[in-house]
C-alpha cells in the first residue's frame, strides 16, 4: 500500500468519495480511561483538562459515560497527506454553509468528520455534491 497520501487539492476533493460509517458515536472526556477497553474506542486525544474519548453510543451507555453530542461518522476515502493544504478549510465551509457543525479527525490514511446525528445525510449529500464540482 502506498503509504503517501495525495495533496493536490483539486484531485482531494474530487476522488474524496466521503462514506457514512454506521452507527452513532459520542465525545467523552475523562480524567483517565482506565476502565475503558482500548478495543472499545475509536479514538482518544490527551488534553490538559481531560482525556477525550470517541466511541460508539452505546458502549458510552453501558459504561454510563456522560455526553451532549451524538455524531455521525463519516470518513473521505481518499488517501490524504497529513500536509495537504485546504482540504478541512474546503469541506468544512462548504458543511457550514448548509450550517452543518463538523469536527474533523485527520488518521494517517483519512479525514475523519463528525457531523451531528440528525445532518449526517444531509452532510454525505453536500461533500458529493463539492465532489461533483469539480468532475
Amino acid at each position: 500500500m502506498n503509504k503517501e497520501g495525495k495533496k493536490n487539492l483539486a484531485e482531494l476533493i474530487k476522488h474524496m468519495k466521503p462514506k457514512l460509517n454506521d452507527g452513532e458515536y459520542v465525545f467523552v472526556s475523562l480524567p483517565n480511561i482506565d476502565n475503558i477497553k482500548r478495543e472499545d474506542t475509536l479514538f482518544e486525544f490527551k488534553e490538559a483538562e481531560g482525556i477525550t474519548v470517541v466511541l460508539e453510543k452505546s458502549k458510552a451507555d453501558n459504561l454510563k459515560l456522560k455526553y451532549h453530542f451524538v455524531a455521525s461518522w463519516i470518513t473521505l476515502q481518499i488517501h490524504s497527506a497529513l500536509e495537504a493544504v485546504g482540504l478541512t478549510a474546503k469541506f468544512s465551509v462548504e458543511l457550514a454553509k448548509y450550517n452543518i457543525s463538523c469536527n474533523v479527525v485527520a488518521g494517517y490514511f483519512h479525514d475523519h468528520i463528525f457531523v451531528d446525528k440528525t445532518d449526517g445525510l444531509r452532510a454525505i449529500k453536500v461533500l458529493e455534491q463539492l465532489a461533483d464540482s469539480y468532475k
